[in-house]
């Protein structure tokens, strides 16, 4: 933007940005020259800030004149503001009104100058600690350790390995060469500040105090997670949304015998799965809810899968208890067999009886997650620069990016910078979940903030810094190791289980689905019975039905194959598939799955052969005749079809039969190929029971070399 349009936008003298760039030691002179995004990252800094103080002015003007206590009206920062009085008439009338700039600066002093130094997030490494790089040498280490090479080449002989100075030595290794020296090993990646997911921060224990437990509320559509956040919270959300279900995520902190408690509103479990998939461990307790009228339904077992597979503690909670005929038992008989027993029946789960409409049990609820998250000892550390995670964010013409921030640890200030994700911003606005400004939040706080250059996803891990130098730095490492971690990322696939078990990968997950009940025993079994060299399968998920994205959304946060039975993907699937690198396994015979997964794991893999679609059709219209059987209408809705290709005949998302084109006519002459956009009649050979709307999916296998 111009110097002028930036201007304009916060409200000042053109003068004003031309005189401040010159400070900053930009050199901008006339009104049209055009800013550059540093320019515009440091005028933000510089002039937001005293916008912000003369917006302060005046509301604390405002409140003066309504309390008519210049004291009183510095604390009541929170009251309604009357705006039908113009601020700079009574800012003239009041002869008092020294005493509320006074108190202004005193608050402006605070907030933006006399800032606390917090713990840094950067921790020095002890003089005894050695960092261990990937592809390490011998000598590398021995220079870490500060001996010679020679002397470390000495040790690993003593422990029967035959390793030269040059050459890498692996972590484990390394580990017990540094014992013998009395010091500590850690990876480099722990010790990487950019690397959020992974950076490690060592708190002391005298720093650490008790934090508020953070819960999220998952179950099937209309079971009552909504109306029960609203009871608790004391609001009416629900009312106003369609269909009941969830608008936008949120956060939520609420009190129960002096303790608080944050809710993690989320629109469902695709949602909560997206988060984790992105490293997000926000949860630290799931409650699983249900109704009594309606049981244990679809839905509910998919939150049972997620909650599972986040490896967090649950809470069942039985809601609609105040319905007739409700049968209490057969939920908790249904919830035993996806492994919830209840406490009361021997088990380890708490089950918690409530109806969100009247309140009954809920503060029963309550109690039960504050007893929980005592057992948990959930600590942080309040006197460090804040990290935490995106919950939401959203674009605000008017004010640019609006992130609410799940505080995990360290305390989050106005006018912190904070890198977010791959953004850099500095914290402008800071608001708490009721709406109120507030200068500070600490761990497991939600609050609302504004000031980052982009808008980033929810899930995005955030951090803090003592200066914007640092920050600003930090965002661009982050940024260019986004790039190669995109580029370097890879789907799991098959002949990757073999090097995975090598490096001493137990267990490999898989989401399985299939066309009917009976196959996904059959295959689930078979599956499980599978044991190569001591590793095991875990189906973290199977079910009746075609793949969904939900399946794809489960298998890339836990780094899962997925494995269809009789059952096809839609294109929208297949493509959500390739967007997060989930590989999609297709099989209809069960002993061709076994053998293949089992070869995998051995490395034993034959040539590949990879099912490629080369076209589908939509059956429109059935033609019966004496000779020939029934003829099936078509439009070719994609690619081509061509005649004596394999084919699969897909109803409602269920492979029926795997068959090929026996002839194809387009009006009254044979063809050997039919386009998209184009009509055609079609046999099947070996299928006389092709119905309308069937999708006939044609494909063509190929060998695919192995590099």
């Amino acid at each position: 933007m111009t110097v002028e349009e930036y201007a304009n936008e916060l409200n000042v003298d053109v003068n004003v940005v031309i005189k401040k760039s010159k400070e900053l030691g930009f050199n901008y002179k006339n009104a049209d020259d055009i800013l550059d995004d540093d320019a515009i990252v440091m005028l933000d800094n510089e002039l937001t800030q005293s916008t912000d103080e003369n917006n302060l002015t005046e509301e604390l003007a405002d409140k003066f004149e309504l309390e008519d206590r210049a004291e009183e009206a510095a604390l009541a920062y929170n009251i309604e503001l009357d705006n039908n009085v113009k601020v700079k008439e009574k800012i003239k009338k009041k002869d008092s009104t020294k005493q509320v700039q006074d108190d202004l600066s005193l608050k402006k002093k605070n907030i933006y100058k006399n800032k606390s130094k917090l713990q840094s997030n950067k921790e020095q490494v002890e003089s005894n600690t050695v960092i261990y790089k990937e592809g390490m040498s011998v000598a590398d280490l021995a220079a870490g350790i500060g001996v010679s090479a020679s002397d470390v080449v000495k040790k690993l002989i003593g422990m029967g390995l035959m390793i030269s100075s040059n050459q890498a030595i692996s972590y484990d290794d390394a580990s017990i060469v540094v014992l013998e020296y009395n010091k500590e090993i850690i990876r480099e990646e722990t010790t990487d500040i950019t690397n959020f997911e992974e950076y490690v921060i060592n708190d002391r224990e005298e720093d650490l105090t008790l934090r508020p437990a953070v819960v999220t509320i998952m179950g099937h559509v209309d079971h009552g997670k909504t109306t029960l956040l609203d009871y608790i919270r004391s609001s009416h959300v629900a009312s106003g949304e369609a269909g009941g279900i969830t608008q936008a995520i949120g956060a939520y902190q609420v009190e129960k015998n002096g303790k608080k408690i944050t809710f993690i509103d989320t629109p469902g479990h695709a949602a909560f799965t997206e988060m984790r998939a992105r490293g997000a461990s926000v949860t630290d307790i799931v409650i699983i809810i249900v109704a009594a009228d309606d049981g244990v339904m679809p839905q509910t077992k998919e939150a049972i899968d997620h909650a599972k597979a986040a490896n967090v503690p649950i809470i069942v909670a039985i809601n609609k208890i105040d319905k007739p005929n409700i049968n209490i038992e057969k939920i908790m008989s249904e919830m035993s067999e996806f492994g919830l027993t209840p406490e009361e029946w021997g088990g380890d789960t708490i089950f918690v009886k409530i109806s969100a409409h009247t309140g009954e049990g809920v503060d029963l609820l309550l109690d039960n997650i504050n007893a929980l998250s005592e057992v948990l000892e959930l600590k942080a550390n309040p006197n460090r620069y804040a990290l935490g995670t995106v919950i939401e964010a959203r674009l605000d013409k008017n004010i640019g990016s609006v992130v609410t921030l799940l505080i995990q640890n360290g305390t989050l200030r106005l006018g912190d910078p904070i890198v977010v994700g791959t953004s850099y911003g500095k914290v402008r606005t800071l608001k708490d979940d009721t709406g109120r400004e507030v200068v500070s939040a600490e761990p497991s706080k939600p609050v609302e903030v504004t000031g980052l250059e982009e808008v980033p996803v929810a899930g995005d891990k955030f951090m803090a810094f003592e200066s914007e130098k640092e920050a600003r730095s930090v965002a661009l490492k982050r940024k260019e190791h986004e790039k190669s971690k995109k580029q370097a990322h890879k789907a799991l696939s098959l002949d990757e289980l073999f090097d995975q078990i090598k490096e001493g990968r137990k267990e490999i997950n898989v989401v399985l689905k299939t066309d009917v009940k009976g196959s996904e025993e059959a295959v689930k079994n078979a599956l499980l019975k599978i044991s190569v060299e001591g590793v095991k399968i875990n189906v973290i998920r199977s079910g009746v039905g075609t793949i969904t994205e939900s399946d794809v959304v489960l298998a890339n946060a836990s780094n899962a194959i997925i494995i269809g039975f009789n059952v096809s993907p839609s294109r929208s699937t297949k493509e959500a598939a390739k967007e997060h690198n989930v590989e999609i396994r297709l099989y209809n015979i069960i002993y061709k799955l076994v053998e293949e997964i089992e070869a995998a794991m051995k490395g034993m893999l034959d040539p590949e052969f990879e099912e490629i679609v080369i076209g589908e059709a939509e059956v429109r219209q059935i033609f019966h005749f004496s000779k020939v059987g029934n003829i099936a209408g078509c439009h070719v809705t994609s690619g081509v079809v061509k005649v004596n290709t394999p084919c699969r005949i897909i109803r409602d998302g269920i492979v029926v039969a795997t068959t090929k084109i026996a002839t194809l006519q387009r009006e009254k002459d044979q063809a050997k190929e039919v386009k998209q956009g184009f009509d055609c009649g079609m046999t099947i050979e070996d299928f006389p029971d092709i119905k309308e709307k069937d999708i006939v999916e044609a494909y063509e296998v190929k060998e695919v070399k192995r590099i």
